[in-house]
């Protein structure tokens, strides 16, 4: 309560009296205090999720007003997962900041299970998601649809081969990303279907690792084929059975879609063949 007060600018006991006066209007508690700490009791937990939402939609009407006084807030904070991050938002990115340079630019990169999250939080405007299983709380728009191939150095015994099935693909040391992002979260369903066991050597999310250990012939991964596309040294084997994902855009519901938001996701959709036609407001 003392460090809640201090970041509110208020007296600590006028806090205490104020959550006490909320559980009061309830006719519950929301605190379970003791000596050393306190935590939210199971109707706490309720009100705090409620309470995430209320903050978000007032900081919403805030940036909806100032844009309504003409005072553009000015910036897009997107998350991005990291192979479309290297590969297909850089030239993207650049542009939009050509075309309006008054705007800010904020990128998060993290994986789909990560990014949504921060997006349902309130934390991105706009996140890059797999565009399957999407929550009913969140809109998209189709930004891409990409192939995952194998991925494996120029001078490996693989090299030659123009499909690979998944036990020979599963067969060999393999680095990959960590779970979460999605197409290591699409391999594992792989496993899971097929009752195959990976042979994996390394987890990391740091892609320059993967190319680099793939390079020397020390693993084996999987990424999408626009990698291979701008990376030497390596080569792309397509699955036997294809591998298509479909990545889209997305944005909470009924969250507000600021100015910026709306010409960042209106900018893509005109300058990326891949997109569907732009979005109505």
């Amino acid at each position: 309560f003392t460090l809640a007060a201090q970041r509110l600018h208020i007296a600590q006991p006028a806090l205490s009296i104020a959550i006490k006066k909320l559980e009061n209007q309830l006719g519950m508690p929301i605190f379970i205090r003791n000596e050393k700490h306190i935590q939210l009791t199971q109707e706490g937990q309720v009100l705090l999720q409620h309470a995430y939402r209320v903050v978000q939609q007032m900081q919403d009407a805030a940036t909806a007003m100032d844009e309504l006084k003409g005072l553009q807030k000015g910036e897009v904070r997107i998350g991005v997962p990291g192979m479309l991050g290297s590969y297909f938002f850089p030239e993207l990115l650049m542009g939009f900041r050509r075309r309006y340079p008054a705007l800010k630019l904020t990128v998060v990169e993290a994986g789909t299970h990560s990014l949504r999250q921060m997006l349902l939080d309130g934390e991105l405007d706009l996140a890059v998601i797999n565009d399957r299983e999407v929550p009913d709380s969140l809109e998209t728009t189709h930004l891409i649809s990409s192939q995952m191939v194998a991925v494996v150095a120029t001078d490996h015994t693989l090299a030659t081969h123009h499909t690979l099935d998944y036990h020979t693909f599963f067969d060999h040391e393999l680095i990959m990303f960590r779970p979460g992002y999605f197409h290591r979260d699409y391999l594992d369903q792989v496993c899971d279907t097929h009752a195959i066991t990976p042979k994996l050597s390394l987890e990391t999310n740091l892609l320059a690792m993967i190319l680099n250990i793939v390079r020397h012939g020390f693993a084996i991964s999987a990424l999408l084929d626009m990698v291979t596309e701008h990376e030497r040294g390596i080569v792309g084997i397509p699955f036997t059975q294809p591998i298509k994902l479909d990545i889209a855009i997305a944005w909470r519901k009924h969250g507000y879609l600021s100015l910026a938001d709306r010409a960042f996701i209106d900018y893509v959709q005109q300058h990326n063949p891949s997109a569907k036609p732009s979005m109505t407001s």
